[in-house]
């Protein structure tokens, strides 16, 4: 039996020992939206990342012992965070911001770099990008082997490092990697004539997918609603944060508060974690839309597509969302 096994034969005897925990968890926190099965594979998870080793199965006792010591409240918290659950982040609000920001302003020279920080910590924490039907939240490495609280300080004590190598114009390698390339410099010595005449055709057939990827994406803001147009104007062009658009969105004079109260029956409170739905799902028709007018209006295939998606993902920066979001914004003042 390979040892991978072993340790799944151990979890399962260790099942009655685990929804003990999960339903003293879940009687604390009976509104957390968080399953057993959730909660159960990431307790496994958790002991396969630091039980399991090629020198030494763990016995039945190592492995039982080693579950009751995981901070089984945080990891629930962390697991109801994840899923979205509105009512989970207001209590880690509650529970961590304050000592978040005190600990930012600790390690840091001014107000507004601890400000960055947190705002930082935060979008990492909802999750900037879904893969495979899941959000890419920070939360999905906490284990629960420590405490949420030291778990969080170790990646604030992080983002303070990256804001100073920021500022001191310090690049890591793997930033480098990402922006160029591995192994560019190397290619670029060592170009041919063949090579050369392959870049000129690159570059026109490149110029042709860039001017219909530009005249699709037209059309996508021209088809947005304006509460979505007006969502990703404070975020992108004024810059706000997150929790910054809550507390606009909970003014009864504000133009989204309409729209939110068709949505949400629960509460007049917004959190942050809300805006952030918002943007994804704004975000998620932008590409329903983008792919639509590609492969219907200009008739490209999917490969033609995907080239379209790469090129408007570099021009996007150059893009002027101000001029495209601009009546949104004026409809709203």
């Amino acid at each position: 039996m390979f040892i991978s096994d072993v340790i799944t034969d151990l979890i399962n005897k260790c099942e009655t020992q685990i929804h003990e925990i999960f339903s003293s968890c879940h009687q604390k926190k009976p509104n957390y939206s968080v399953n057993y099965q959730q909660f159960r594979e990431r307790i496994e998870k958790t002991v396969r990342k630091y039980l399991l080793t090629e020198e030494q199965v763990p016995t039945l006792k190592e492995v039982k012992d080693f579950i009751d010591q995981i901070h089984a409240d945080d990891l629930y918290l962390a697991l109801a965070c994840i899923n979205g659950d509105e009512c989970a982040w207001w209590d880690f609000d509650a529970e961590y911001r304050p000592y978040l920001e005190k600990l930012a302003r600790s390690l840091t020279n001014t107000h507004g770099d601890a400000e960055e920080i947190v705002a930082n910590l935060y979008t990492e924490l909802y999750g900037i990008s879904i893969h495979e039907g899941r959000r890419n939240s920070k939360f999905l490495t906490y284990s629960g082997r420590g405490t949420l609280r030291g778990w969080l300080r170790t990646i604030i004590w992080h983002s303070t490092v990256d804001l100073h190598r920021a500022s001191e114009g310090i690049v890591s390698l793997e930033e480098i990697v990402q922006q160029v390339g591995e192994g560019v410099a190397h290619t670029i010595m060592n170009k041919t004539k063949e090579d050369t005449e392959q870049e000129m055709i690159e570059t026109l057939n490149r110029k042709r997918y860039l001017k219909i990827a530009l005249q699709a994406i037209e059309k996508v803001f021209a088809n947005l609603e304006d509460y979505e147009k007006l969502i990703l104007y404070y975020y992108h062009v004024e810059n706000l944060k997150l929790r910054e658009i809550a507390k606009i969105v909970e003014l009864p004079s504000s133009p989204l508060r309409n729209w939110f109260k068709r949505h949400s029956e629960k509460s007049t409170r917004v959190h942050e974690s809300t805006i952030m739905r918002w943007l994804d799902k704004t975000y998620s028709k932008i590409l329903k839309l983008f792919r639509a007018e590609l492969a219907k209006a200009q008739e490209l295939k999917l490969k033609e597509i995907e080239i379209c998606l790469e090129l408007i993902a570099q021009e996007l920066p150059k893009f002027s969302l101000e001029e495209k979001l601009s009546d949104a914004r004026r409809e709203s003042t």
